[in-house]
Protein backbone atom coordinates (compact mmCIF):
# COMPACT_ATOMS: atom_id res chain seq x y z
CA UNK A 1 0.00 0.00 0.00
CA UNK A 2 1.57 3.21 -1.41
CA UNK A 3 1.30 6.26 1.46
CA UNK A 4 2.99 9.11 1.29
CA UNK A 5 4.73 11.79 3.37
CA UNK A 6 5.35 15.32 2.80
CA UNK A 7 7.13 17.67 5.71
CA UNK A 8 6.39 20.86 4.92
CA UNK A 9 7.95 24.05 7.11
CA UNK A 10 4.73 25.78 8.28
CA UNK A 11 5.16 29.68 8.01
CA UNK A 12 4.70 31.13 11.91
CA UNK A 13 2.57 33.70 11.03
CA UNK A 14 0.21 31.88 8.51
CA UNK A 15 0.16 29.20 10.75
CA UNK A 16 -1.27 31.78 13.51
CA UNK A 17 -4.22 32.77 11.39
CA UNK A 18 -5.19 29.51 10.75
CA UNK A 19 -5.40 28.28 13.70
CA UNK A 20 -7.09 31.18 14.84
CA UNK A 21 -9.47 31.14 12.13
CA UNK A 22 -9.83 27.02 12.89
CA UNK A 23 -11.15 28.22 16.17
CA UNK A 24 -13.74 30.32 15.05
CA UNK A 25 -15.04 28.10 12.18
CA UNK A 26 -15.71 25.36 15.38
CA UNK A 27 -17.14 28.42 17.27
CA UNK A 28 -18.85 26.99 21.48
CA UNK A 29 -18.30 23.65 19.80
CA UNK A 30 -16.40 21.30 21.06
CA UNK A 31 -17.46 17.89 20.28
CA UNK A 32 -19.22 15.79 16.90
CA UNK A 33 -21.50 15.64 19.49
CA UNK A 34 -20.34 12.99 21.82
CA UNK A 35 -18.12 14.81 24.11
CA UNK A 36 -15.45 11.62 23.07
CA UNK A 37 -15.77 12.03 19.48
CA UNK A 38 -13.60 15.13 17.30
CA UNK A 39 -14.84 17.87 16.45
CA UNK A 40 -15.21 17.57 12.42
CA UNK A 41 -16.01 20.22 9.90
CA UNK A 42 -17.84 18.21 7.65
CA UNK A 43 -20.40 17.08 9.91
CA UNK A 44 -20.85 20.75 11.14
CA UNK A 45 -21.22 22.37 7.67
CA UNK A 46 -17.40 23.29 7.60
CA UNK A 47 -16.26 21.50 4.51
CA UNK A 48 -15.09 23.55 1.74
CA UNK A 49 -12.00 25.01 3.41
CA UNK A 50 -10.79 24.95 -0.14
CA UNK A 51 -12.90 27.97 -0.90
CA UNK A 52 -11.89 29.58 2.23
CA UNK A 53 -9.23 32.43 1.93
CA UNK A 54 -7.55 31.94 4.72
CA UNK A 55 -7.25 28.25 3.57
CA UNK A 56 -7.48 28.00 -0.13
CA UNK A 57 -3.25 28.97 -0.92
CA UNK A 58 -2.53 25.71 1.53
CA UNK A 59 -5.01 23.16 0.04
CA UNK A 60 -3.41 24.26 -3.45
CA UNK A 61 0.13 23.19 -2.67
CA UNK A 62 -1.42 20.47 -0.76
CA UNK A 63 -2.75 19.36 -4.39
CA UNK A 64 0.06 20.21 -6.15
CA UNK A 65 1.85 17.22 -4.09
CA UNK A 66 -1.20 14.81 -4.22
CA UNK A 67 -0.11 15.58 -8.30
CA UNK A 68 3.19 14.26 -7.61
CA UNK A 69 1.85 11.64 -5.79
CA UNK A 70 -0.07 10.28 -8.43
CA UNK A 71 2.47 10.55 -10.87
CA UNK A 72 4.81 8.20 -8.88
CA UNK A 73 1.79 5.93 -8.76
CA UNK A 74 2.38 5.80 -12.53
CA UNK A 75 -0.72 8.01 -13.68
CA UNK A 76 -0.18 9.81 -16.71
CA UNK A 77 -0.47 13.74 -15.91
CA UNK A 78 -1.67 14.70 -18.70
CA UNK A 79 -4.51 12.12 -18.68
CA UNK A 80 -5.70 12.18 -15.49
CA UNK A 81 -7.89 15.43 -13.62
CA UNK A 82 -7.79 16.03 -9.99
CA UNK A 83 -10.44 17.09 -8.00
CA UNK A 84 -11.09 18.56 -4.61
CA UNK A 85 -14.15 16.93 -3.32
CA UNK A 86 -14.69 18.27 0.09
CA UNK A 87 -12.01 19.77 2.72
CA UNK A 88 -12.74 20.00 6.10
CA UNK A 89 -10.73 20.51 10.00
CA UNK A 90 -10.62 18.14 12.47
CA UNK A 91 -10.26 18.82 15.86
CA UNK A 92 -9.54 16.67 19.08
CA UNK A 93 -9.17 18.07 22.43
CA UNK A 94 -7.77 15.73 25.26
CA UNK A 95 -9.15 12.75 25.33
CA UNK A 96 -11.23 12.64 21.82
CA UNK A 97 -10.96 10.06 19.18
CA UNK A 98 -11.75 9.54 15.45
CA UNK A 99 -13.74 6.31 15.08
CA UNK A 100 -12.43 3.79 12.07
CA UNK A 101 -13.60 4.71 8.70
CA UNK A 102 -13.18 5.42 5.18
CA UNK A 103 -14.13 7.53 2.67
CA UNK A 104 -16.21 5.63 0.09
CA UNK A 105 -17.03 8.42 -2.08
CA UNK A 106 -13.90 9.93 -3.10
CA UNK A 107 -9.95 8.37 -4.26
CA UNK A 108 -7.53 9.77 -2.50
CA UNK A 109 -7.63 10.61 0.84
CA UNK A 110 -5.22 13.31 2.42
CA UNK A 111 -4.01 15.44 5.82
CA UNK A 112 -2.45 18.07 6.83
CA UNK A 113 -1.44 18.81 10.59
CA UNK A 114 -1.11 22.25 11.87
CA UNK A 115 -0.10 20.78 15.05
CA UNK A 116 1.40 17.87 16.83
CA UNK A 117 5.16 17.32 17.97
CA UNK A 118 5.71 13.79 16.53
CA UNK A 119 5.89 12.15 19.64
CA UNK A 120 2.10 10.72 19.14
CA UNK A 121 0.75 11.83 22.42
CA UNK A 122 -2.13 14.33 20.50
CA UNK A 123 -3.24 11.01 18.81
CA UNK A 124 -1.48 9.01 15.74
CA UNK A 125 -3.70 8.65 12.51
CA UNK A 126 -3.80 4.53 13.03
CA UNK A 127 -4.13 3.16 9.29
CA UNK A 128 -5.46 -0.64 9.15
CA UNK A 129 -3.93 -2.71 6.77
CA UNK A 130 -6.82 -4.34 4.17
CA UNK A 131 -4.87 -7.65 3.96
CA UNK A 132 -2.03 -9.59 6.00
CA UNK A 133 -1.18 -11.56 3.09
CA UNK A 134 2.24 -11.46 4.67
CA UNK A 135 1.44 -13.40 7.61
CA UNK A 136 1.25 -16.30 5.08
CA UNK A 137 -0.73 -18.82 7.57
CA UNK A 138 -4.29 -16.72 8.39
CA UNK A 139 -4.30 -16.17 11.88
CA UNK A 140 -0.47 -16.59 12.85
CA UNK A 141 -0.09 -13.02 13.65
CA UNK A 142 -2.76 -12.44 16.45
CA UNK A 143 0.25 -14.28 18.21
CA UNK A 144 -1.38 -17.34 21.21
CA UNK A 145 2.15 -18.71 21.31
CA UNK A 146 2.15 -19.21 17.36
CA UNK A 147 5.55 -19.14 16.24
CA UNK A 148 5.77 -15.36 14.65
CA UNK A 149 7.20 -12.88 16.20
CA UNK A 150 6.03 -9.07 16.05
CA UNK A 151 7.32 -7.60 13.13
CA UNK A 152 6.66 -4.56 11.06
CA UNK A 153 5.97 -6.66 7.88
CA UNK A 154 2.99 -8.50 9.77
CA UNK A 155 1.48 -5.98 11.95
CA UNK A 156 -2.20 -5.30 11.26
CA UNK A 157 -2.22 -1.12 11.29
CA UNK A 158 0.56 1.49 11.22
CA UNK A 159 0.62 4.54 13.49
CA UNK A 160 1.76 7.78 12.02
CA UNK A 161 2.06 10.42 14.66
CA UNK A 162 0.70 14.28 14.03
CA UNK A 163 3.64 16.55 13.10
CA UNK A 164 3.14 20.25 12.63
CA UNK A 165 3.60 20.42 8.45
CA UNK A 166 2.92 16.74 7.88
CA UNK A 167 1.13 15.56 4.38
CA UNK A 168 -0.47 12.25 4.77
CA UNK A 169 -1.78 10.72 1.44
CA UNK A 170 -3.00 7.57 1.43
CA UNK A 171 -6.09 5.51 -0.88
CA UNK A 172 -9.17 6.56 -0.04
CA UNK A 173 -10.55 3.24 0.61
CA UNK A 174 -8.22 2.48 3.49
CA UNK A 175 -9.44 2.34 6.58
CA UNK A 176 -8.00 4.58 9.50
CA UNK A 177 -8.81 6.22 12.95
CA UNK A 178 -7.69 9.02 15.45
CA UNK A 179 -6.52 7.37 18.83
CA UNK A 180 -7.05 9.73 21.88
CA UNK A 181 -5.29 12.94 22.64
CA UNK A 182 -2.91 12.24 25.79
CA UNK A 183 -1.72 15.70 25.63
CA UNK A 184 -3.48 18.18 28.08
CA UNK A 185 -2.41 20.87 27.05
CA UNK A 186 -2.56 20.28 23.44
CA UNK A 187 -5.35 20.85 20.88
CA UNK A 188 -4.79 18.42 17.80
CA UNK A 189 -5.66 20.41 14.63
CA UNK A 190 -5.66 19.43 10.73
CA UNK A 191 -7.33 19.06 8.20
CA UNK A 192 -8.63 16.94 5.25
CA UNK A 193 -8.86 16.27 2.29
CA UNK A 194 -11.26 14.07 -0.26
CA UNK A 195 -9.99 13.98 -3.56
CA UNK A 196 -11.27 12.99 -6.95
CA UNK A 197 -9.92 11.43 -10.31
CA UNK A 198 -11.61 12.00 -13.68
CA UNK A 199 -10.53 12.43 -17.30
CA UNK A 200 -9.38 16.12 -18.30
CA UNK A 201 -11.78 18.52 -19.22
CA UNK A 202 -12.73 18.10 -22.82
CA UNK A 203 -11.27 14.81 -23.60
CA UNK A 204 -12.95 11.02 -24.14
CA UNK A 205 -12.53 9.03 -20.74
CA UNK A 206 -11.02 5.80 -21.28
CA UNK A 207 -12.94 2.67 -19.51
CA UNK A 208 -13.32 2.86 -15.34
CA UNK A 209 -12.49 6.53 -15.31
CA UNK A 210 -15.38 9.12 -14.77
CA UNK A 211 -15.58 12.17 -17.66
CA UNK A 212 -14.73 15.20 -16.49
CA UNK A 213 -17.30 16.95 -13.91
CA UNK A 214 -17.80 19.86 -16.89
CA UNK A 215 -18.92 16.89 -18.67
CA UNK A 216 -21.68 15.69 -16.05
CA UNK A 217 -25.53 16.78 -16.72
CA UNK A 218 -28.00 17.85 -13.34
CA UNK A 219 -30.96 16.24 -14.00
CA UNK A 220 -32.40 18.01 -10.29
CA UNK A 221 -33.40 16.82 -7.26
CA UNK A 222 -36.73 15.00 -8.07
CA UNK A 223 -37.46 12.12 -10.19
CA UNK A 224 -36.13 11.69 -13.65
CA UNK A 225 -38.10 13.20 -16.68
CA UNK A 226 -40.93 14.55 -14.41
CA UNK A 227 -39.26 18.27 -14.71
CA UNK A 228 -40.20 18.17 -18.55
CA UNK A 229 -43.30 16.11 -18.38
CA UNK A 230 -41.27 12.89 -19.26
CA UNK A 231 -42.53 9.29 -17.04
CA UNK A 232 -45.04 10.79 -15.02
CA UNK A 233 -45.91 8.96 -12.26
CA UNK A 234 -48.57 6.21 -12.49
CA UNK A 235 -49.41 3.88 -9.55
CA UNK A 236 -46.12 3.01 -8.31
CA UNK A 237 -45.86 -0.13 -10.41
CA UNK A 238 -42.44 -0.49 -12.00
CA UNK A 239 -43.19 -2.39 -16.36
CA UNK A 240 -40.56 -3.32 -18.39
Amino acid sequence: MAIAEVQRRPDPLELAIQLQDLLALRGDACSNPDPGCAWTGDLQGVWQLHRHATFAPLVRQLCGHAAEFLEQLGFAPERVALQVQRCWPVLSEFGQVVGRHHHPNAHLSAVYYFTGDGGGEQGSLRLFAPTTGNELVPGMAVGHDGPLRASAWTQPWVDVAPRAGLLLLFPASLDHAVLPNRDPDSLRCSLSLDLVLSAPAGTAPPEYLAPHPSHWQDLGSGPIGWEDGQHQPDDGRLRD
